[in-house]
């Protein structure tokens, strides 16, 4: 699958990357949204595969494109036959996020990207679009720090893991109301805490690489966004442990007064999550045999750059991990949109 799809999937994120970059700091984060879905789901159907998306942009009724259960590529077209070799066609599912973090474009904020995850048909675990409860962290602390053990818990034996006081650790946190009391414990483990607004997927995935001075994600976050994280991390070798929260009083945002506990219980039943209370380790929300993660920059982030425009093209910079290769590819790519006047070389 790899040979068959990683540079298809590079040229995915980065056209939705560019798309919605040209939109950075203007304010209008559902058009910035909107570019890159459409740019993501144009790039998806000139690829040779059938693609099934198992998470997107909402359900059929809620988003016109890249829909949860949407096909894309060339071999679900009408007149496949013609183009597709059904003995060497690739079926996949794909889990997207065409801008994570749309907050962050429209006010140019740091952090935000275009990304996707892909496995074998079966391979993503099809998260509802509920709040999940997140653990991730460096592979030296995989197996030994646990989402159900407190805070301060974790903090010790992370700092243990990683042969540091719990002084030099730093904590990433979606800035929400309802983090007030996990902050105020970190705080008084003593480690530090970098607060975000958006983004958590590139909190995640910084936990997997020294030198970025994130040693943990803890918190709340959307559910569609934590499959996403632990395919990276499950690449990575990693830490990511999730735990869906489908009552409302565990949230506490405004719009989960919609909600009822019941109704969230069912429909967790009827899309197939028998356990929903059932802490999910990253390897059964990325179980597949194979599993791809691509990413490429929007604005600038930690792991990677953001889109960088002149005269005549842009600038990208990706991030390709894959499990079947056991890699983590930056890829630095210059899009030569007219004719450039001047090409920098770094």
């Amino acid at each position: 699958m790899e040979n068959t799809l990683g540079l298809e999937i590079i040229e995915v994120v980065e056209q939705a990357a560019i798309a919605s970059a040209r939109w950075m700091g203007k304010g209008e984060k559902d058009t910035a949204d909107q570019v890159a879905v459409e740019a993501m789901r144009e790039r998806m159907n000139q690829i040779y595969m059938r693609g099934r998306i198992v998470i997107g942009e909402g359900e059929r009724d809620e988003a016109p494109m890249l829909y949860i259960g949407e096909e894309v590529g060339i071999c679900t077209r009408t007149d496949a036959k013609n183009y597709c070799n059904p003995e060497e066609l690739v079926e996949i599912d794909i889990a997207v996020d065409p801008c994570e973090g749309t907050n962050l474009v429209a006010k140019g904020q740091p952090g935000s990207m275009a990304v996707l995850a892909i496995s074998e048909k079966g391979g993503l675990f099809h998260a509802p679009d509920f709040y999940m409860k997140k653990l991730a962290a460096p592979a030296v602390a995989k197996g030994h720090v646990d989402i159900d053990k407190s805070a301060t818990e974790n903090l010790k034996i992370l700092s243990e893991c990683l042969n540091r006081s719990v002084e030099e650790l730093v904590v990433v946190v979606m800035d929400r109301p309802r983090h007030d009391d996990l902050i105020n414990e970190i705080r008084e483990a003593g480690a530090r805490v970098r607060l975000i607004s958006d983004g958590d997927v590139s909190a995640a995935i910084c936990c997997a690489f020294t030198g970025s001075n994130i040693h943990a994600l803890m918190g709340v976050g959307a559910a569609p966004e934590g499959v996403i994280s632990a395919a990276a991390m499950r690449c990575l070798g990693g830490h990511f442990q999730g735990k869906l929260l489908y009552d409302p009083a565990e949230v506490n945002t405004p719009e989960s007064e919609k909600w009822t506990r019941e109704g969230n219980y069912n429909r967790l039943i009827e899309m197939g999550v028998t356990e929903p209370d059932k802490v999910f380790e990253g390897e059964e929300l990325a179980s597949g045999e194979t599993v791809l993660f691509a990413a490429c920059g929007i604005t600038p982030g930690t792991l990677m750059d953001g889109v960088r425009f002149f005269h005549g093209g842009a600038r990208t910079q990706s991030l390709v991990i894959s499990s079947q290769s056991k890699t983590a590819r930056f890829v630095d790519t210059i899009h030569m949109t007219d004719s450039p006047k001047h090409l920098t070389l770094r």
